[in-house]
């Protein structure tokens, strides 16, 4: 669920800003760096890329996806995506956003720099090298947030405490029935939960179950973006949506998917999707001198919704066939 957890993060802390009366462009602001935030967790995917370089060295006698996702488990969900970790890194962060050249400023800096170390050398002692390069990355990459936070915006430092907070902490609910549970108190002790919240005891619905619980997260930040632009929900979804529903036939002519095997699912209905919208005569729009053909900014809006709005017409089609007319 790796565009939920940002989305999730961006709309809830715009909604909160948009509800104590910040102005649209802060509001906005503060939701995109929680976003931010709340996807640094998943950086230590990247050493999955070892996955790939052994399939490589080994001929590809695996596939390049299972080989990618089998070096990510030895390290994906554990350090980064502690609580514990989250509520130490997110106030060095904020030092870090603190702006000016002042003794001050370099000094909380410097301070923030320290804790961050800190938890790379927790990283190495309570785990393993791997754990700490992972720790390094996490680190990097909240540094690079912080700093261009605080060069390219007015946002408080305390504003970016917060959000990195939010952001961290929002980060693991979404595993928890997509994979292993995350290491929740790392370095404190185990995670309490041995696997995988399940949805359903059929694989194919709890896939179907994790997919609208995303779509629903996606729904829920884009219906946040209309709120705080003052743009009529109702008014951006585009009838050609209803086409989605032609989608429930895959049910009866592919595998049925699963958490182990969905690229062919989640790219179809996504494809589906992404047609029923992009396909408006609103859509494309004459723009500037020389009369080039460009997107509307309202009309980006509307392609959004709208096939957010397809691939939940698609998605209940494919589970009521499924359901109704696959045997088990």
């Amino acid at each position: 669920m790796f565009v939920g957890h940002g989305l999730l993060a961006f709309a809830v802390a715009a909604l909160v800003a948009d509800w104590r009366g910040w102005d649209r462009r802060p509001a906005l602001l503060v939701g995109a760096v929680a976003g931010v935030f709340a996807a640094i967790p998943d950086i230590d995917v990247a050493y999955a890329l070892v996955g790939l370089l052994e399939w490589q060295a080994l001929g590809g006698e695996l596939g390049a996806p299972a080989a990618f996702w089998g070096a990510s488990r030895a390290v994906h969900r554990s350090v980064t995506h502690s609580l514990v970790v989250g509520a130490v890194a997110a106030p060095a962060f904020g030092l870090l956003a603190v702006r000016g050249r002042s003794a001050r400023s370099r000094a909380g800096h410097i301070a923030g720099l320290a804790v961050l170390v800190a938890l790379v050398a927790v990283a190495l002692l309570w785990d393993s090298p791997l754990a700490a390069f992972v720790m390094v990355l996490f680190a990097a990459s909240g540094v690079l947030v912080s700093r261009g936070v605080a060069r390219r915006s007015t946002l408080a430092p305390t504003t970016v405490t917060l959000a990195a907070l939010w952001g961290l902490w929002s980060h693991p609910w979404g595993d928890l029935v997509t994979g292993a549970p995350p290491d929740w108190l790392f370095p404190l002790g185990p995670p309490g939960l041995e696997s995988r919240v399940v949805l359903h005891s059929d694989p194919t619905l709890h896939l179907l179950g994790a997919f609208a619980i995303e779509l629903a997260t996606i729904a829920f930040a884009i219906a946040v973006v209309y709120r705080v632009t003052d743009r009529s929900v109702l008014a951006g979804v585009d009838r050609r949506a209803a086409v989605g529903a032609v989608y429930g036939v895959a049910a009866l002519a592919v595998t049925p998917p699963t958490l182990e095997v969905s690229y062919h699912f989640v790219f179809s209905i996504l494809g589906v999707g992404l047609l029923c919208g992009v396909v408006q005569e609103s859509y494309w729009r004459p723009f500037g001198a020389r009369n080039r053909w460009r997107p509307s900014v309202d009309a980006v809006f509307e392609t959004g919704l709208t096939t957010v709005a397809a691939v939940a017409v698609a998605l209940a089609a494919y589970a009521t066939v499924y359901l109704l007319v696959v045997p088990s």
